[in-house]
């Protein structure tokens, strides 16, 4: 007969290891949070916070902009704590508040700054960059051409899931959207980056 040790699944490594080691921090503190646990309050600063920052920064790519996001971001999960089902997954939930903040913030700062939004910055992070498996036979400039390109609805999928390695089902529930609706957003700005870059999908194959 195996033993334990023999039968036990061993612990899973790499992205898909960290994002489960992060979901299951989420729920963790995600409760003591919601009963006013300080303690808990500050350790989910920072463990959600740099994937907030990197969301934020892969769609503006601007850091002054990314410290003003990330805080009025913290203050709308304060005020919308209670509004999270305990036991459900806690990234999504706190990715679609990063984006209504996103929306909200970043387009009032666009209008009375004339500020446009950039992603050069992405370059200069290759941690925040939504696209590995593509520019490693690319010079990065012409992705973030591309990138830059994008119907916004399209960069933010790719953000999410590249970014954040969400799934399309998370992405959905953060956007408010269909997984159908995700899958095509997804598929259309892969589509547009192939095009735009000559990469047809017989040659991705055959690599």
């Amino acid at each position: 007969m195996a033993s334990p040790e023999q039968d036990a699944v061993p612990p899973r490594t790499g992205a898909a290891g960290a994002r489960e080691a992060l979901d299951a921090e989420l729920l963790r503190l995600m409760p003591r949070y919601q009963d006013a646990d300080r303690a808990a309050a500050d350790a989910l600063v920072l463990t959600a916070g740099p994937v907030l920052a990197r969301y934020f920064y892969s769609l503006t790519g601007d850091t002054r902009l990314v410290e003003d996001l990330v805080q009025e971001c913290w203050l709308r999960i304060h005020r919308a704590r209670q509004s999270y089902r305990r036991g459900e997954p806690v990234l999504p939930w706190l990715m679609a508040i990063a984006r209504h903040t996103r929306v909200d913030q970043y387009r009032r700062w666009k209008r009375s700054s004339g500020r446009e939004t950039g992603i050069d910055g992405l370059v200069r992070q290759p941690s925040s960059d939504p696209r590995p498996g593509i520019e490693n036979s690319l010079q990065a400039r012409e992705v973030v051409a591309v990138l830059h390109r994008l119907p916004d609805s399209q960069r933010e999928v790719l953000t999410m899931m590249k970014t954040n390695d969400m799934s399309v089902e998370e992405v959905a529930l953060a956007t408010g959207v269909s997984q159908a609706a995700v899958k095509q957003k997804a598929f259309r700005a892969y589509q547009a980056i192939r095009k735009a870059l000559g990469v047809s999908r017989r040659e991705e194959n055959e690599r």
